[in-house]
């Protein structure tokens, strides 16, 4: 297995202090020249790392947990690089929230939720490297061979080879599909995920005949009420519980839970589900403290290195957190304030050698 060089773990280190591009000339002008930015740029080039080189990284940290409560969060990001060229990990992906689609990067993480820490332990960047050509406007385009429905499996299924122990896999409703419920089941990984209100349900301890599935909106649940139903292309009961939002947006008023474990009650399903924020707060941390989207390089190798370079100094912010009781960006915050003191006192310094008359300004 391809192992962590020094000089990689140099890189993440100035992904975490730098406040701007990350370029191997900035990081080799931080060491004073000590390893060249070409010597740089090949050490990115060279192999290929991912998901289990993140692992072993972060292998030790998670065998410190007590898996009681834990949790394996799964969910995709989607960042925005507009300004590089095109390739199999650099296209066009839609994007949920905005409505529209974005050129960038989309990857697909799992998140190992434990007692207050989040860690990383698989991600999949998503490759889109098969042609084919659009039935709508006739032109050619580029798609993944393996769909996020399909990538999600395989990610939870390293995780359990790799010894991973959780209460529950939370993902959010565009992975609430009758395939992924199955598997999960199949492995006695029990889910809790947000359903359509469209999503076809029948109420009953038996399954139920052809014609008895309606909408899940149609039935009546009442707060702190479970309901057990069976999804319509799902074989086994589910668990319903029904949440009232009170954000304001009548879009997101209400919403439809289903899990798989037929013995927890609303409060616990709910609140499971609550942990499903905390990927987010991943996604957050990456762009903002770890420089995810400020590479410029080009070739897919080079990115895939920064981006698992990218994840592995969130490993590291993580775990000064836990020594400093510090978030990642007040750490953050405060190697920027010292930067900042730095650089004033250079500047007063300038200030006096370039013009006498400047030092009381």
């Amino acid at each position: 297995m391809t192992k962590i060089l020094p000089l990689h773990d140099l890189y993440s280190d100035y992904l975490i202090v730098n406040q701007g591009a990350a370029t191997a000339v900035g990081l080799s002008a931080m060491i004073e020249g000590q390893v060249s930015h070409d010597a740089i740029t090949r050490c990115l080039h060279k192999d290929d790392y991912g998901s289990a080189q993140l692992w072993q990284a972060v292998k030790p940290l998670v065998r410190e947990l007590d898996p009681k409560n834990a949790f394996l969060i799964v969910d995709d990001t989607l960042d925005e690089w507009p300004c590089l060229q095109s390739n199999p990990i650099v296209g066009y992906h839609y994007d949920h929230c905005q409505g529209r689609r974005l050129q960038g990067i989309n990857q697909l993480n799992a998140l190992y939720y434990c007692q207050s820490v989040s860690l990383p332990v698989a991600y999949e960047v998503i490759h889109k490297d098969q042609p084919v050509v659009d039935a709508k406007t006739g032109k050619p385009r580029y798609v993944s061979r393996h769909s996020k429905h399909q990538l999600l499996p395989q990610m939870v299924g390293r995780c359990l080879i790799n010894g991973l122990t959780f209460e529950y896999v939370p993902a959010d409703k565009w992975y609430a599909c009758s395939d992924t419920f199955t598997f999960l089941h199949q492995q006695a990984c029990q889910f809790i995920m947000p359903l359509k209100a469209n999503r076809l349900v029948a109420v009953g301890p038996q399954p139920p005949a052809v014609g008895e599935h309606r909408p899940i909106s149609e039935l009546v649940i009442e707060p702190h009420q479970t309901l057990v139903v069976w999804l319509k292309g799902v074989s086994f009961p589910l668990t319903a519980i029904k949440q009232v939002l009170k954000d304001g947006d009548p879009a997101s008023e209400v919403r439809y839970l289903v899990s798989n474990d037929l013995t927890a009650d609303a409060h616990t399903l709910s609140t499971a589900y609550s942990h499903r924020w905390q990927v987010e707060q991943l996604h957050k941390s990456t762009k903002s403290n770890t420089g995810y989207g400020q590479s410029p390089a080009h070739r897919v190798r080079s990115q895939k290195t920064h981006i698992f370079l990218s994840m592995l100094a969130y490993v590291k912010l993580e775990s000064i957190k836990l020594t400093t009781h510090k978030n990642h960006f007040a750490l953050k915050g405060i190697l920027a304030l010292d930067a900042l003191k730095v650089a004033y006192r250079h500047w007063q310094d300038m200030k006096t050698l370039l013009n006498p008359s400047l030092k009381a300004a």
